[in-house]
């Protein structure tokens, strides 16, 4: 049995990230997703829309997902490797290289990302939106 990591912050859910999901998925028997911390993403200057339980539950509904943990740390990824006995170590390829310090613990695979979708894009359409209603409304 192969099990799978990756991480993900995963605010406004889109296409992108269930593909992510899904090919990782695809490489092993079990998947296990870390879903960023609203703490951890402020350390990292991160804000989200939707707050880290909504997020859980989101990841924790997809049916390519068997477990969610939560990502509090840069430093935690070894230690979730070994805890969780995983096989392979997935990120999407804007990450490339990042992760090479896992491969004396596990295999690391870095997946394509799909093209034209984004959360940041997505939180930049809505701003502009917000503002061409706001200009609007006035």
């Amino acid at each position: 049995m192969k099990t799978v990591l990756t991480y993900g912050t995963f605010d406004l859910f889109h296409i992108g990230h269930l593909n992510l999901l899904k090919r990782a998925r695809e490489l092993g028997d079990k998947l296990i997703v870390a879903v960023s911390t609203d703490e951890f993403n402020a350390t990292k200057g991160k804000t989200t829309l939707m707050p880290f339980e909504h997020r859980v539950e989101l990841v924790r509904s997809v049916r390519y997902v068997d477990e969610v943990i939560a990502e509090s740390n840069w430093d935690q990824k070894i230690s979730d490797v070994q805890q969780h006995k995983v096989d392979i170590f997935v990120m999407g390829s804007d990450w490339q290289g990042k992760f090479d310090f896992l491969k004396p613990h596990c295999e690391v695979v870095y997946l394509p990302r799909t093209d034209n979708v984004s959360s940041t894009d997505l939180k930049k359409a809505i701003q502009v939106f917000m503002q061409l209603k706001r200009d609007f409304l006035d």
